[in-house]
């Protein structure tokens, strides 16, 4: 007689999860741990991706150019599904951050211009999260004057004193409520055809204003601030190679998650803002969501547009002050005094200070936005080769770096949106001479 032999575990990302008999009655419950086990860096940077400039960006791209630009999105989602399973990656071999790595292999010409590139989007990043939570509170009756001093104080508390990535979750719980926005986007009833077909075949505008938008989706998508904090998240964690296939599923997961749901964004606001013209206001994205939510539309929006504000204020300063940090080979992580870290610690604080002060001067907040979105895009472009480029060398990697097909595709993906972003900056620079259309 026969005895049955014990199945083996199934593993996700290095986590194992049990299989066999029984398993079935209580699997749920441990593969639900497990598969949460999964998640780190690169899915609470994909979410702090979504950010206030990110939902107002792809809220614009459906209001003007209906189902355009979703072919576009398939590119970018798999563009930023490569470049932060390259930062996991960098993050888990060298047990380092970007900025240290930029330090070490390149020359301090080429680390001061990334740098400074980095720096300038990311202060216009700090001021477009801040002017998201004040747009969310403006729409449930509450002035920028006092949502604004008052989230960034609570934002600043939590990180400096530790308890950060508990905040990170409540962040994150908020930002969960752009989940509503496939809902939305199946209510709205959108044209399914003109869905699939602008979601699988190319379809471009031949319109200034569409350029600079699809450059917008880049820089709102592939922010280089998420990038900085993904590797350096991962070293703060203790990077190592064992940890690689989990943090290279978190990566890849997180990427592909963030950007269903900027498509359904895109689907949402094309299908039921049927009037073709850029977005005015917040309560404009809010219409997003009302076939979902009615007439708390714009509550519902505001809530979705806190929790993704809160939690990209709380990483956009962190990834900078990782990044200076580490070039300067300074103490950085979260937790530290003053004391021990104090260049780390200050950098964070004068962001918080700089991005809630400009957020509250008076302005269109949603322009805004979606312009930070367009410097993002910009600038992408030299952090990502610089990026290919760390990840392509065998002395740092080994046996990890990049194969020459992944070098190929890498430098073809990079140099379609290096010519978007010079292109994007052209139409900038002659348009504040008056030149053009």
């Amino acid at each position: 007689m026969g005895t049955s032999a014990p199945s083996s575990p199934t593993t996700v990302g290095g986590a194992s999860l049990p299989s066999g008999p029984g398993s079935g009655r209580c699997g749920w419950r441990v593969r639900l741990p497990a598969l949460l086990a999964v998640t780190g860096p690169g899915l609470v940077a994909a979410a702090a991706g979504n950010d206030a400039g990110g939902i107002a960006t792809y809220a614009s791209a459906g209001a003007q150019f209906g189902y355009h630009t979703l072919f576009l999105m398939v590119f970018i989602t798999v563009v930023l599904a490569l470049v932060q399973e390259m930062c996991a990656r960098l993050g888990s071999y060298t047990g380092k951050g970007l900025g240290s790595l930029l330090r070490e292999q390149f020359s301090l010409r080429v680390t001061a211009v990334v740098l400074v590139a980095f720096l300038v989007a990311n202060l216009g990043a700090m001021v477009s999260e801040f002017g998201g939570i004040g747009v969310a509170f403006e729409l449930v009756g509450v002035g920028r004057f006092v949502s604004v001093p008052i989230a960034a104080s609570i934002i600043w508390a939590l990180v400096v004193f530790g308890s950060y990535r508990h905040a990170e979750r409540v962040f994150v719980g908020l930002a969960l409520v752009l989940l509503v926005y496939p809902v939305a986007a199946i209510l709205a009833h959108p044209d399914l055809r003109e869905v699939l077909s602008q979601t699988v075949l190319p379809s471009f505008v031949p319109d200034q204003a569409f350029l600079l938008l699809s450059v917008g989706l880049v820089g709102a998508t592939i922010s280089p601030y998420v990038q900085f904090y993904v590797a350096s998240a991962v070293a703060d964690k203790g990077g190592r190679p064992v940890d690689y296939p989990r943090r290279r599923m978190d990566a890849i997961l997180g990427a592909v998650f963030a950007n269903v749901i900027n498509m359904f964004i895109i689907i949402a606001a094309a299908a039921a803002i049927t009037t073709r013209a850029p977005l005015r206001s917040a309560q404009d994205a809010g219409q997003a969501l009302r076939p979902v939510a009615g007439p708390f539309a714009a509550e519902l929006f505001a809530i979705g547009l806190l929790g993704a504000s809160a939690l990209a204020a709380a990483v956009v300063p962190l990834s900078t002050a990782y990044a200076v940090s580490e070039a300067v080979g300074t103490e950085r992580s979260v937790g530290r005094s003053f004391r021990e870290a104090p260049l780390f610690l200050w950098l964070f604080t004068v962001q918080i200070v700089v991005g809630a002060a400009v957020a509250l001067l008076p302005g269109n907040l949603i322009n805004l936005l979606i312009k930070t979105q367009i410097l993002n895009g910009v600038i992408a472009p030299i952090l990502l080769t610089c990026i290919l480029v760390l990840t392509s060398r065998s002395a740092l990697l080994g046996k990890a770096a990049n194969g020459p097909v992944l070098r190929a595709v890498g430098g073809v993906f990079i140099g379609i949106i290096a010519v978007m972003a010079v292109a994007a900056a052209g139409i900038s620079v002659t348009g504040w001479f008056g030149v053009g259309g």
